[in-house]
């Protein structure tokens, strides 16, 4: 059993494995509670031509705090102990709340009775059925098994076969953070200069270029490339969640964008598929291996988003409501 002390103040506290596990899942439920909720409740609070811009910043501030939260996190422990940064942590969440609180949301009508069961049905069956929904969440699905193959295995690789240290090996996956930052500010203005569907299609593109790059490494162990590998698996997945939300919201009746949202969250289900798949080839066919079957995993993503109706978009806009039903 794991047992971790804190002191404060006289008051000593005990936190258990179970409990930190129930205290993860706890955290886990609310962040999708919120990552279904907020691009639902997005298109009542801006204009439709604003919703490039408005998923933009969302996406810059969570990809800003998913880069710097760790490092203050860490920074906060080495430098006062663990029971500050569960503290700060403690404050800023409650501030989110707060923050949450005074969104003015409009007035919605709510039915006396609700049959989860049956709404759930009809959110799955309107994904499955429309011609440009199913194939993001399929693309979406297929890019984070190929994601966590490669997560599974890389920081004993780095450190085994590219020869980096452990400070080097986290150095190159600090790129990813920048990365999504950097995708995160360029995406509406790409999306303002592009066709959508060239846009959405540049995030499986350039998770194949990342693939194909850290294979390089392979043949040729440098740092530098593998850092370019997991920049370019930021940045150009992030101008795909930018784009495709906006598409989302876009094409979803209103009533149904929690429903669509909580379907297309499922995709991250995905992530514990790769990284049980790289546990399982890494340990039978080595490293080198699962970044292989991860860049054929990226290659079909990218077949999956060139053979649907996807591509084809010219641009974001209400018309696309009534031109893009489902199939």
């Amino acid at each position: 059993m794991l047992n971790a002390s804190f002191t404060s103040g006289g008051l000593r506290g005990s936190l258990t494995l179970p409990l930190l596990a129930a205290l993860g899942l706890l955290g886990a439920c609310g962040t999708v509670v919120y990552g279904v909720a907020a691009p639902a409740l997005m298109p009542s609070l801006v204009e439709r031509n604003m919703l490039p811009v408005a998923n933009g910043k969302i996406e810059l501030a969570r990809t800003a705090a998913f880069a710097a939260g760790p490092a203050l996190g860490g920074a906060l422990v080495g430098w006062t102990g663990g029971m500050t940064a569960y503290g700060v942590a403690t404050a800023l969440s409650v501030l989110a709340v707060v923050l949450l609180s005074r969104i003015g949301e409009p007035l919605r009508i709510r039915t006396d009775s609700r049959r989860p069961l049956v709404e759930i049905r009809t959110g799955i069956a309107f994904v499955l059925g429309h011609q440009l929904l199913r194939p993001i969440l399929l693309t979406q699905f297929v890019f984070n098994t190929a994601l966590f193959v490669i997560m599974a295995i890389y920081a004993p690789y780095a450190i085994r076969q590219v020869g980096l240290s452990a400070a080097e090996a986290g150095l190159t996956l600090s790129a990813f953070g920048a990365g999504m930052v950097i995708g995160a500010l360029i995406a509406p203005r790409i999306m303002n200069g592009l066709p959508l569907g060239t846009v959405i299609a540049i995030g499986p593109v350039c998770g194949f270029a990342a693939a194909l790059v850290m294979v390089l490494t392979i043949f040729l162990p440098s740092g530098w490339l593998a850092g370019l590998s997991f920049f370019l698996m930021g940045a150009g997945p992030i101008v795909w969640v930018v784009s495709t939300t906006t598409l989302r919201q876009t094409v979803t009746p209103d009533h149904l964008l929690g429903r669509v949202s909580a379907i297309n969250a499922l995709a991250y289900g995905a992530r514990p598929v790769g990284a049980g798949l790289g546990a399982i080839v890494g340990s039978l066919w080595g490293a080198e291996a699962c970044l292989i079957l991860a860049a054929v995993g990226f290659l079909a993503q990218v077949a999956i988003v060139f053979l649907s109706p996807v591509v084809q978009l010219e641009k974001q806009s209400l018309r696309l409501k009534s031109n893009l039903s489902p199939a």
